[in-house]
């Protein structure tokens, strides 16, 4: 079941991906989550858009843990956390490269989020139904201090408040030429996390990353684009070995974990499920996610006949032979 990421070894090939504003689904929020996937022997990755100070969550885990980068506020308030980052243990940078501006989330829309955010109560009337018919996370979210701020975004005036995180993203796109200043300032592994084509991907090892993850950031952000495991062939073959491969997007079962590996990935990330299990019933809800998952990756190994995570390759999955590519070992 073990697979190795980055050098590092895991219990099985699943990564807690970045999921923003974490500490509003639970007050344990990214630590939480973090220290349930230490215990279960797997990476955590950090959004910058987090509630929790990053160096509370490096410490509330056993294991690897991962900064995920949004140059939000600018290159100097980023070098600021790339350092913290570093000085606190994080053992790989994650540049994100897919929201030069944020999707139009229309859920957001239909859940009054700027009617919410506005600090205006006549905006918010209509909205409160809500928050009444859940007394237990409200209870939570009071106790936490209420709205959260975002601790690792540092700005002139101290911490970044809570708001549409829309405006910020689009004033803090990424583009390859940032790379280079990036990966001078972490001076360690960096992963790039987005990548949909066999041209970016070449241009994520042109740039000397150590890994990259092929995402649509959970179809969030265009829509109609191809699902994860549709183009992973493509990247794979395109990066030919050079280096680590990933996936995230769509995984809810272990079968799903197994279908990526046959394609090409080293491990997958999750985002959805282990947020649900957060929001659920906080550290013991992720638990609980990624026991799911694992037990049904081994059940799926196990009807497949495969002695071993290192023994998949496509001849286990059935996909168009358009799909298919030499997996790199």
């Amino acid at each position: 079941m073990g697979a190795t990421v980055l050098g590092a070894e895991l219990a099985f090939p699943l990564i807690l991906g970045p999921v923003g504003s974490s500490r509003l689904f639970n007050p344990g929020g990214e630590a939480a989550a973090a220290r349930a996937a230490g215990a279960a022997g797997l990476a955590y990755a950090l959004s910058t858009l987090s509630g929790t100070r990053l160096e509370d969550v490096r410490a509330a885990s056993a294991g690897p843990v991962w900064y995920q980068l949004y140059l939000v506020g600018g290159r100097d308030v980023a070098s600021a956390a790339i350092a913290r980052a570093r000085a606190a243990g994080f053992s790989a940078l994650v540049v994100t490269i897919d929201t030069p501006v944020a999707g139009l989330r229309e859920r957001d829309f239909r859940n009054g989020t700027p009617e919410l955010l506005s600090g205006r109560p006549l905006h918010m009337l209509r909205h409160i139904p809500q928050f009444i018919a859940r007394p237990r996370w409200l209870a939570g979210f009071f106790r936490d201090g209420g709205l959260m701020n975002f601790p690792n975004i540092v700005l002139p005036g101290g911490a970044m408040a809570y708001a549409d995180v829309g405006t910020a993203l689009e004033r803090s796109a990424v583009g390859w030429d940032d790379l280079r200043w990036i990966r001078e300032q972490w001076q360690g592994p960096v992963v790039i996390k987005g990548v949909h084509t066999a041209e970016d991907a070449h241009r994520a090892v042109d740039s000397g990353a150590a890994a990259l993850v092929v995402s649509n950031h959970g179809g969030r952000q265009l829509d109609g684009v191809p699902a994860t495991l549709r183009v992973l062939p493509e990247v794979v073959s395109a990066v030919g070995g050079q280096i680590e491969v990933l996936l995230d997007g769509g995984v809810r079962r272990g079968s799903d974990i197994v279908k990526a590996l046959c394609l090409g990935a080293r491990a997958v990330l999750i985002g959805r499920a282990y947020a649900y299990g957060l929001a659920a019933a906080g550290e013991a809800g992720v638990t609980r996610a990624i026991e799911i998952l694992r037990a049904d990756l081994l059940r799926t190994l196990k009807l497949l006949g495969c002695p071993s995570i290192g023994s998949l390759d496509p001849s286990y999955v059935d996909v168009p032979a358009a799909w298919r590519c030499r997996r790199e070992h």
